[in-house]
C-alpha cells in the first residue's frame, strides 16, 4: 500500500519536476548566449581598427568558402583589397585575424605565441598534445628531446630508404608511361611517403606501395583531414557534445581509431625488438638509429623520458606530418615540373650530371641540384602543404603599421596568401624559380617565404622533407618525362595539408634513351 502510495505522489510530482527541467536548460541556454554575445561584441570592438569583407550575421564568412576550389584565391583577392590583414568570421561568434603580409606575419612568427585553441584544439584529439600542438614548457621539453632526431647523421642514412620507396613508386608507374593517358598523382605519392616514413622513422617494411586495395591508414588520414575541416567551418560542430552525437563525429571516432591503432603497434613492436637494448650505443652497432630509437631513449636533465601517451602523440605527429605534407608538396612538385617543360628540362640536365649512371640518390648528391632545389621551392611557394598555421596571443601585440590585437585573439596565418601576395612577389601566379637565387632572396624579407613556417615553433622535420623532396623528384626526372594535361587542372582545396577536389593529374612517358 505505502509502495503504490509513493507511486502515485511521484506520479502527480512529475510534471512539476519536467517544468523544474525546462526551466534549467532555458537558463543554461540564456546563460551560454549572453557569453557568445558579450564575445562578439568585445571581437567587434577588438578587431574595428582592420577593415574586411562584410560577413553574413549568422554564417559570418562561412557562406564564402563553396569548398569548389575557389576558396583559396578568393581570401588572396581579400588581401590584396584590404592591405593584407582582415577579420574572418565563422559563423556569429568565432573570428581570427587574417595575416597575408611578411611584415605583419614576423611579429607572430618571432614570437613565443602558443598555437591557438580553436583549429587545433579539434586536431589534438587525434594526434594528441605533441610538438603540433603543445605550448609552454612541455613544448620547449618535447623540441629539445626530439632534435637529436633529426641530426645530419640520423638523417644521412634515409636517402637510401627513400631512393626505395621512390623506385618503387616509379615502377609501378610503368603502366601509365605506355599509355599516354593522365593519372592522378597523390594517391601514389602518398603511398610512397608513408612507406618512406615507415623505413626511415621506424624501421618498418610495410609494403603498403605493394599490398592490395587502399591503405586504411592513408584512408582514416584522409577522413580525419576532411572531417576536422568541416568542424572547423560548422559553427554547431564546434560544440563537442553536438558533433559527438552527429553522423560526422561516429565516422571521425571511427577513423582516428584506426589511425591510433596503427601507431600503437609500430610503438608496441619496437618495444618488443628493443627489450635487451639498454642504450643507444648498442643499437648503433647493429643497424642505423631512426626517429623511434631515438624517442624511445630520450631522457632530460632529471633523467626522466616521455610517457606512454606523450610517445605515442609525438608518433602520432611525425607519422601524419611527416607522410601527408610531404605527399602534398611532392605532388605539386611534379605538376608544376610537367607544366613548366622548360624548367623541367634544366632540372633533368642538371640531375643527369649529378648522378650519372647512378639509380638512386646518395646524401652526397643532394647538394648537387641548386637548380632543381630552387624549382621545388617555386613549387612550395606556389603550393605550401599547410596553407596556414594559426596562434592565440597571450598578451597584447603591436604590428608593424602601429594597430594592435588584444591578448586573447586568434591571428591566422596564411601561408598561401604570403606567397601570392603581389606587392612581396612579382607576378606571383607566374612559376619561376630564380626567384631563389641567392641575390633574389636577400632582396626579400625572411618571412615572405614560409612554407615551415618560420621563428621558434618551425618545422622540426623540414630537413627530412626537403631531403625526400629532391630524392624523388631528381629519380622520376630521371626516368619519365612529365607532361601537364590542361583539361584536369587541379581546384585547390585547403584541408590539414593543401589537397586538390579533383585530384592532381598528369602523363608521362619514358625517356628517350
Amino acid at each position: 500500500m505505502k509502495l503504490t502510495k509513493a507511486f502515485a505522489e511521484f506520479q502527480l510530482g512529475w510534471p512539476h519536476m519536467h517544468y523544474v527541467f525546462a526551466v534549467l536548460c532555458l537558463f543554461f541556454v540564456v546563460y551560454k548566449l549572453t557569453i557568445l554575445l558579450a564575445k562578439r561584441r568585445e571581437a567587434l570592438r577588438n578587431f574595428q581598427a582592420f577593415g574586411g569583407p562584410p560577413p553574413h550575421w549568422l554564417f559570418g564568412h562561412v557562406l564564402e568558402f563553396k569548398q569548389d576550389g575557389t576558396g583559396m584565391d578568393k581570401v588572396v583577392k581579400w588581401g590584396q583589397e584590404y592591405s593584407y590583414v582582415f577579420p574572418i568570421w565563422f559563423g556569429p561568434f568565432v573570428s581570427i585575424i587574417n595575416i597575408q603580409h611578411p611584415d605583419y606575419a614576423k611579429t607572430i612568427l618571432t614570437s613565443s605565441e602558443p598555437k591557438d585553441d580553436f583549429g587545433y584544439r579539434f586536431i589534438e584529439g587525434w594526434i594528441g598534445n605533441g610538438l603540433l600542438v603543445s605550448e609552454g614548457q612541455k613544448w620547449f621539453r618535447h623540441r629539445r628531446l626530439l632534435t637529436p632526431g633529426f641530426h645530419y647523421d640520423v638523417l644521412k642514412p634515409y636517402v637510401k630508404l627513400m631512393s626505395e620507396s621512390a623506385q618503387t613508386m616509379l615502377d609501378k608507374w610503368e603502366s601509365y608511361a605506355s599509355t599516354n593517358e593522365p593519372f592522378e598523382l597523390f594517391k601514389h605519392v602518398s603511398l610512397m611517403t608513408l612507406d618512406s616514413i615507415m623505413k626511415c622513422a621506424f624501421s618498418c617494411y610495410s609494403n603498403c606501395q605493394t599490398e592490395g586495395g587502399t591503405n586504411a591508414y592513408i584512408k582514416a588520414v584522409y577522413e580525419l583531414s576532411f572531417l576536422i575541416n568541416l568542424r572547423l567551418r560548422m559553427f554547431p560542430y564546434h560544440s563537442d557534445l553536438i558533433f559527438h552525437l552527429s553522423p560526422h563525429g561516429f565516422r571521425y571516432r571511427k577513423a582516428r581509431q584506426v589511425a591510433l591503432s596503427h601507431t600503437e603497434e609500430v610503438i608496441r613492436k619496437r618495444r618488443e625488438a628493443l627489450r635487451e637494448e639498454k642504450e643507444l650505443g648498442q643499437i648503433q652497432a647493429k643497424r642505423y638509429l631512426d626517429f623511434l630509437d631515438i624517442l624511445l631513449f630520450a631522457r632530460d636533465e632529471n633523467q626522466q623520458g616521455l610517457s606512454d601517451e606523450d610517445m605515442r602523440a609525438e608518433v602520432d605527429t611525425f607519422m601524419f606530418e611527416g607522410h601527408d605534407t610531404t605527399a602534398s608538396g611532392l605532388s605539386f612538385i611534379l605538376y608544376c615540373l610537367a607544366c613548366n617543360p622548360e624548367h623541367q628540362k634544366i632540372c633533368r640536365k642538371e640531375i643527369m650530371e649529378a648522378l650519372h649512371d647512378k639509380e638512386t640518390m646518395e646524401w652526397e648528391d643532394l647538394s648537387k641540384i641548386p637548380y632543381t632545389t630552387m624549382c621545388i621551392k617555386e613549387a612550395l611557394r606556389l603550393y605550401p602543404p599547410v596553407p596556414g598555421i594559426a596562434r592565440k596571443t597571450t598578451k597584447t601585440v603591436t604590428f608593424c603599421d602601429g594597430r594592435t590585437v588584444p591578448a586573447g585573439s586568434v591571428v591566422g596565418i596564411s601561408v598561401y596568401g604570403i606567397h601570392r601576395n603581389a606587392s612581396v612577389w612579382e607576378n606571383p601566379n607566374v612559376f619561376d624559380p630564380l626567384r631563389f637565387l641567392p641575390e633574389n632572396i636577400a632582396k626579400r624579407s625572411p618571412h615572405a617565404f614560409v612554407p615551415f613556417s618560420a621563428g621558434p615553433r618551425n618545422c622540426i622535420g623540414q630537413n627530412f622533407a626537403m631531403n625526400e623532396m629532391k630524392v624523388v623528384t631528381a629519380m622520376t626526372l630521371k626516368r619519365y618525362q612529365l607532361i601537364a594535361e590542361p583539361t584536369m587542372k587541379p581546384k585547390i582545396i585547403a584541408r590539414l595539408v593543401l589537397r586538390s577536389l579533383n585530384g592532381i593529374h598528369i602523363k608521362i612517358k619514358p625517356l628517350e634513351t
